[in-house]
């Protein structure tokens, strides 16, 4: 059984869910929502010896017609630093509407349930 953390990257803030190869089902986590990229990852690290996951899923945005934009560019770096950092594999899974299917009153912060849509999407895809 491997734990795997579910990250939906933001430039404000960062989602992240939990879950296992076990199991299969993500469950939110928490926000990030630190200024600095130093305090996101010192977050990060603290979330990487608690759960000692053994790979990271990360949503990678893309446009409707699966073009990248500019925040692909940027989550495809956060996964990079993941993989650098932590010597963990790391996944990118397309994220296009994961935001979209939550319901969620205007100004609620949903980055955290983002992830676990993100991360479940890895699992369901792993039992294809």
């Amino acid at each position: 059984m491997e734990t795997v953390l579910g990250f939906d990257f933001g430039l404000k803030r960062v989602g992240v869910a939990v879950g296992n190869t076990m199991l299969k089902q993500a469950q939110p986590l928490l926000v990030i929502s630190a200024a600095t990229n130093d305090a996101k990852f010192a977050e990060i690290s603290t979330l990487m010896q608690e759960w000692q996951p053994t790979r990271c899923v990360v949503g990678l945005p893309l446009h409707p017609d699966g073009a990248t934009h500019e925040m692909s560019v940027r989550c495809r770096r956060f996964a990079n630093q993941l993989h650098g950092r932590y010597g963990v594999v790391t996944v990118l899974v397309d994220e296009r509407y994961s935001s979209a299917v939550i319901k969620h009153q205007r100004g609620e912060v949903i980055d955290d349930q983002a992830a676990a849509i993100i991360l479940q999407q890895y699992f369901d895809d792993l039992s294809e």
